[in-house]
């Protein structure tokens, strides 16, 4: 099994490289995804998150209204460390399980948004960084998610920098490009891979 780190910055294009992956046959498992999962209706994650922040972060359907933690935790850091103190460990656990599920022969592509901010380049035999300019970020993030520039900015200065995550990449896949370009890269890295997870 050849363990692969995958991380980028918000608005980077991560989420179009794991997708790519995924379809050439790596098993995917998407941190972003889980920690939806685990604050589900009826979940202790989530009697958790209400314990801590209270009523008000939930919609009227009962689920975790997540743009208003979002708010909340990305104006003060204090709240974000409370935040992942109760998500980070039930996240880890189902992570865990769905490794051990995996077949032994695979490529299993973590992806993980704050894989440098938490330190966990040592998990990975590999680590891919896709990266983008700041201001294409930016871009992306007001014109395809509707975020303002100023809750942008909060959620980009509450990440690595872009050095910091280049430091810890084993690949760098540049996606200030066109869809084309990054498929082209993405390709070449699955080459590597199914050689590097022959060797391995």
């Amino acid at each position: 099994m050849l363990k692969v780190g995958l991380t980028g910055g918000i608005g980077s294009g991560k989420s179009e490289v794991s997708a790519r992956l995924d379809e050439r046959g790596a098993v995917v498992i998407d941190a972003d995804k889980i920690a939806r999962e685990v604050v589900e209706p009826g979940t202790p994650g989530l009697a958790a998150v209400v314990a801590e922040f209270g009523e008000d972060v939930l919609l009227p359907s009962g689920g975790l209204d997540r743009e208003k933690v979002g708010r909340i935790v990305f104006a003060d850091a204090e709240r974000l460390a409370a935040l992942n103190a109760i998500v980070h460990p039930l996240v880890g656990e189902r992570m865990q399980e769905l490794m051990d599920a995996a077949p032994a022969d695979v490529i299993v592509v973590y992806d993980v948004p704050l894989l440098v901010e938490n330190g966990l380049a040592g998990m990975y035999d590999v680590v891919v960084v896709v990266d983008a300019p700041e201001e294409t970020q930016l871009d992306r993030l007001t014109s395809r998610r509707g975020m303002t520039e100023e809750d942008a900015r909060a959620r980009m200065a509450n990440q690595a920098t872009r050095d910091q995550r280049r430091a810890v990449a084993t690949h760098v896949i540049d996606n200030s490009g066109t869809l084309d370009d990054l498929k082209s890269q993405v390709d070449t890295l699955w080459e590597t891979l199914t050689h590097q997870a022959a060797a391995h």
